[in-house]
Formats: structure tokens, C-alpha cells, sequence
């Protein structure tokens, strides 16, 4: 399938397509023309990007990881690197979820001392 179709069956545009080739996610054939030709996967395999750049994963980490997926069933086979590559991306979020809640209470901190100060009227003039 050309890349117009692709783009109609996925719901991509043809320039982010594009760009997934330019990234090594997507590795379409050429015709005579050179006009790139998408194999019958190639829907599915362009939802499995979607929804691996929705979890959080870069790239360069679904470039890794692309091989790894067979089918269209949940997760991904476990090949070499992979369970390594999703943990290391769960750490990291972990840890910034951690830092965003210690953020959150520092805000929320300053704001009830802030109200309290208005409350008390020491906040005008100021």
C-alpha cells in the first residue's frame, strides 16, 4: 500500500509516516517510481508505535524495541534488552511522579501559608 492509504487506514498523517521512517520505526519497500510501498503489516505496526510513544517511550527506544513485537497480542516478546529498556522508563517516570508530588506539597505549602496571611490581613500593602 502506498503511503496515502496507510495514512487513511491509521489515521496518520503521511509526513509523521514519514518521519517514522526517518527514525528507523518504519522501514517501507520502493516501487519502480519510487514511491515507498507499505506491506499488509504495516497498520498494525504503526499502531504499536502510537501507542508505545503514549506510554512515554522515546524513539530511539521503540527503534529497539520494534523488533520484539510479533503479533498484535498484548506486550511484547521478551527478546534481549526489552524488559530492561521498559524498566529503566518506569524508574524514571516513577521518579518523576515523586519529584512532581514533592513539588505539588512545596506549592500547596506556600499557598495555605499565603491564604493564612491574607486571613489574618498581613497580605495588603504589600
Amino acid at each position: 500500500m502506498l503511503i496515502g492509504e496507510l495514512s487513511r487506514r491509521t489515521g496518520v498523517a503521511a509526513r509523521l509516516l514519514r518521519y517514522y521512517e526517518e527514525q528507523g520505526l518504519l522501514r517501507p519497500g520502493r516501487d519502480s517510481g519510487g514511491y515507498r510501498v507499505y506491506g499488509p503489516d504495516a497498520p498494525f505496526v504503526v499502531a504499536r508505535i502510537r501507542g508505545m510513544l503514549a506510554a512515554g517511550l522515546t524513539t530511539d527506544a521503540i527503534r529497539e524495541m520494534l523488533p520484539c513485537v510479533t503479533d498484535a497480542g498484548p506486550g511484547i516478546e521478551p527478546c534481549p534488552e526489552v524488559l530492561r529498556t521498559m524498566t529503566a522508563y518506569l524508574e524514571r517516570m516513577d521518579a518523576d511522579i515523586a519529584e512532581r508530588r514533592r513539588r505539588r506539597a512545596a506549592l500547596a505549602a506556600f499557598r495555605d501559608a499565603t491564604e493564612a496571611r491574607q486571613e489574618r490581613g498581613q497580605g495588603q500593602g504589600h
